[in-house]
């Protein structure tokens, strides 16, 4: 991976009118790496990505696409940029093809072939000529992609390209997202999913009402999540949860058993000495990942003014 920056923001600080939306965000994406900005509806991902493309200006901070900016550069700051923010728009009555025709020429034409080159490449070759309004979602989002790749970019601008999809069309979404990896692209995209992120994305900045809450590698994120969760209901919840202590592993109580975290093998030594102990084990499933977990703990407010939040950590590198 390149040390260059495709994206240098510094700072960056975005308001409307009391609100505060970005409240001095730094974040780099480093050439040719798959980069994720998550966090929760409402966390400033979106105000970025208008920033980035030059929707909105920040009220202060310094933003940098391939080294150029919107002050000194003006609109050049987008040669080698595609993308979309939210859900892409097409004509509805015209065939896939004949938008991307329609956008292609908007945008000074493009080289021969290249239209049915992006259709091949999202999976939209078999569907193209038949009109946009009878699409599925998903096809419209991989056409929104198709839509952005017709200019052949250097980055990538994906704003929650997997949301209000299928469990199908999320596969189909990632497995896209890798394939344009593979090729050098750099892609930048937000999303509320961890398990997304987590998946395709090389480095991640996770947001918290307007602020960093951790920028980092997954590979980091990873050393810094707690242990698995697993939900167990027995015949006696309470004498249960008294074994639980006993093993020195964390208990919640839920509507429905208990939430037990800790390692794996410690889990495994609670399940026998539960049936041991004479109780009929009635359900035992994983909660959620240790990562999702993470990511609760970073983006959602403390319970009370007593519990302190995990420490924000922040990697060094080209990719801070």
């Amino acid at each position: 991976m390149s040390e260059a920056l495709a994206v240098n923001a510094a700072e960056l600080t975005k308001t409307f009118g009391s609100l505060t939306a970005v409240d001095q965000i730094s974040i780099k994406v480093a050439e040719g790496e798959v980069y994720g900005l998550l966090g929760p509806n409402g966390a400033g991902k979106t105000t970025f990505l208008r920033m980035l493309l030059g929707l909105i200006r920040p009220d202060s901070g310094t933003l940098e696409v391939f080294g150029r900016s919107w002050d000194k550069h003006g609109i050049a700051v987008l040669d080698g940029v595609a993308g979309f923010i939210e859900s892409p728009k097409f004509y509805p009555g015209l065939s896939g093809r004949r938008n991307l025709e329609l956008l292609a020429g908007l945008d000074g034409g493009v080289a021969p072939g290249r239209i049915d080159e992006v259709l091949d490449i999202v999976d939209l070759t078999d569907r193209m000529r038949d009109k946009v309004g009878g699409y599925s979602f998903g096809m419209r989002q991989r056409l929104g992609v198709a839509a952005s790749l017709v200019r052949d970019p250097k980055l990538l601008v994906l704003d929650e390209p997997a949301n209000g999809l299928d469990p199908a069309g999320i596969r189909d979404m990632r497995a896209l997202v890798k394939r344009l990896a593979t090729s050098g692209l750099t892609v930048l995209l937000s999303s509320h999913d961890m398990g997304e992120v987590e998946q395709i994305c090389d480095d991640v900045t996770i947001m918290r009402s307007g602020t960093v809450a951790y920028h980092g590698s997954i590979a980091a994120l990873r050393e810094q999540a707690p242990a698995q969760a697993h939900r167990i209901s027995t015949t006696d919840d309470t004498a249960a949860e008294a074994l639980v202590r006993a093993c020195g592993l964390e208990a919640t109580r839920t509507d429905d058993g208990l939430a037990v975290r800790g390692p794996q093998e410690d889990i495994d030594a609670l399940i026998v000495d539960i049936v041991k102990a004479g109780m009929a084990l009635r359900a035992l499933s994983l909660d959620e990942t240790p990562l999702e977990a993470l990511f609760f703990m970073l983006t959602e407010p403390a319970p009370d003014a007593r519990t302190p939040r995990p420490a924000a950590p922040v990697t060094s590198g080209a990719h801070r």
